[in-house]
């Protein structure tokens, strides 16, 4: 499932999105939604109550977090 939704970025916060999706192969979407799961995990987020049938977390990204803490 997928939602869309609305941000604003300033001109360098935009720039830089824009560089590290594109050096990782993927759309800005996927790589926020990358990110954000991340931190989230980073920093012990609760998920939603039934997240398991709307996304699954990759291992990369857990291992990722478990690196960034």
């Amino acid at each position: 499932m997928t939602v869309k939704r609305t941000i604003v970025f300033d001109d360098e916060a935009d720039f830089l999105l824009r560089q590290v999706a594109a050096r990782s192969g993927i759309s800005a979407s996927a790589w926020l939604s990358a990110v954000t799961r991340r931190e989230a995990l980073r920093t012990c987020a609760a998920p939603q109550p039934d997240a398991e049938q709307h996304c699954r977390y990759d291992e990369q990204e857990l291992l990722a977090a478990e690196g960034a803490a």
